[in-house]
């Protein structure tokens, strides 16, 4: 009976501490559901991103128009200081370069484009559904060329602001799509201008076992004025663990004012020192 005794207590104990390992474990990893990510319109963060998560993207691409092309660049940090809330801040960078010399076209000057500060917070993750849903906020500190810097302007020309709301489905292991929209509101305090225009970016991807995919993201951006409407093929490889490369190529549907685009974002996640 004593034996018995002593072997309920040690039983007793032994699960209370497995389920108090468990418990730890549930709460500091919440659920997450593994969407594929556009590679165009990135994320903040995953979504139902947990503490602790960080990651690097460093991107180049190229993007003609009718009478100059644009090379793009842009390096970005992305983090989460809670579980479920994304924190990021970007610099991009633009260098023109006009394609008809002897017309004297009226070619955007190089700058760096200015900061973009967001946030995004996961307020739904269902597993039973394979849904995440999420909201958000940008702020773009939109900066002078480096000419009309040079000449006594100071940095800062406007600012934009964008809302959004973002919502995720799986369908089975392979299928994933999302939907990323909202409104933006630029401001050009010097030129009394403000501009409102509305995006839906809808994309959907299929999941190779080993983590890369391909899949096609739809970029459509409109005003009272014009519409933009972009096809975006795009594949991500998984080069190790903690490091991937995605290629995107951009198709208009309108090519009397853009050309075709191409841009490359290598994505690295630092591994945790826990």
């Amino acid at each position: 009976m004593k034996n018995f005794i002593i072997n309920t207590i040690l039983f007793a104990v032994a699960s209370l501490s497995v389920m108090a390992q468990t418990d730890s474990v549930q709460k500091e990893k919440p659920l997450k559901i593994r969407h594929a990510e556009p590679l165009y319109m990135d994320l903040i963060r995953d979504l139902g991103a947990r503490k602790g998560e960080k990651e690097w993207n460093v991107g180049y691409g190229v993007e003609g128009h009718k009478d100059y092309t644009i090379n793009h660049s842009f390096v970005e940090y992305e983090f989460s200081p809670l579980n479920r809330l994304g924190l990021e801040v970007e610099v991009p960078f633009a260098l023109y370069k006009t394609t008809h010399v002897h017309e004297g076209n009226d070619v955007p000057r190089n700058r760096i484009e200015g900061m973009k500060l967001a946030a995004q917070y996961t307020f739904l993750v269902s597993e039973k559904n394979q849904m995440s849903m999420a909201g958000g906020y940008m702020h773009e500190f939109r900066a002078h060329s480096f000419y009309s810097m040079s000449h006594g302007r100071g940095m800062l020309k406007g600012n934009s602001v964008s809302p959004f709301f973002i919502v995720a489905k799986k369908f089975g292991n392979r299928i994933n799509t999302m939907i990323y929209t909202g409104p933006e509101w630029e401001f050009t305090p010097e030129e009394s201008k403000k501009e409102l225009y509305y995006q839906i970016n809808a994309s959907m991807h299929y999941v190779l076992s080993d983590g890369n995919f391909v899949g096609l993201e739809v970029n459509d951006e409109f005003s009272s004025m014009s519409r933009r409407t972009v096809l975006r093929p795009q594949m991500k490889l998984i080069l190790a663990s903690n490091l991937a490369l995605g290629l995107v190529t951009g198709i208009p549907t309108n090519f009397h004012a853009e050309g075709m685009s191409f841009m490359a974002r290598v994505i690295f996640e630092p591994k945790s020192r826990r």
